[in-house]
């Protein structure tokens, strides 16, 4: 039960600072129904519960390993968030056209796919924090930890989803507007950061 609450506190501080996948999430929560906000956080938390996967069994490693693949995952992560920003502030509340979030399953699946594998700082960042767990913990008890983790993705997403989505009927167009625009300065601050890790590396 220890190394089971100990992947919970890890899995939530692993996943709760404001990233390119709790903007998504949010801003789902506040343009979707209830019902495909829901079903768009849990295509998140599969992702996320993937990554955390791949990250405490190790794939960071492989980018370290092999230096070009750290600049393509650099290179394409960058311009995906990027141009996710954009949509953002060039989108226009109210209009379908504009809208910046995908509008079918698929879509979504794919959105999701690419704000969570498409960060080569989380891949590190997590391998470095969930591997190091991983060399610390006793005999048969990995499965309870990164049960945790995986636990913790459920119960951030699921409830951020829930908790904007009830408060939705406080934001109007206005204010939606504005969200967009901050939403899209956020994003793509991340991924002029991304951006900047790879001409840097290439350097």
């Amino acid at each position: 039960m220890t190394c089971l609450l100990q992947g919970l506190t890890m899995g939530l501080a692993y996943v709760a600072p404001i990233g390119v996948q709790n903007l998504f999430v949010i801003h789902a929560a506040l343009t979707f129904p209830r019902r495909r906000a829901l079903a768009t956080a849990a295509i998140v938390i599969f992702f996320d519960v993937s990554l955390a996967l791949a990250c405490f069994f190790g794939v960071g490693a492989v980018m370290e390993a092999f230096p070009k693949v750290r600049l393509v995952v650099l290179l394409v992560g960058s311009l995906v968030v990027l141009a996710i920003g954009v949509g953002l502030l060039r989108s226009k509340v109210g209009q379908e056209e504009g809208t910046p979030l995908p509008n079918t399953i698929p879509k979504i699946i794919a959105t999701a796919c690419l704000v969570t594998w498409c960060n080569p700082q989380a891949l590190i960042d997590g391998t470095m924090m969930l591997g190091a767990f991983r060399a610390t913990l006793p005999a048969g008890q990995s499965a309870l930890f990164i049960g945790g983790v995986a636990l913790a993705s459920c119960l951030w997403f699921s409830g951020l989803t829930l908790v904007v989505s009830l408060l939705s009927r406080c934001f109007t167009p206005k204010v939606m507007g504005v969200i967009n625009k901050v939403c899209g300065v956020v994003i793509l601050f991340y991924g002029g950061k991304l951006l900047w890790s790879f001409i840097t590396s290439m350097m």
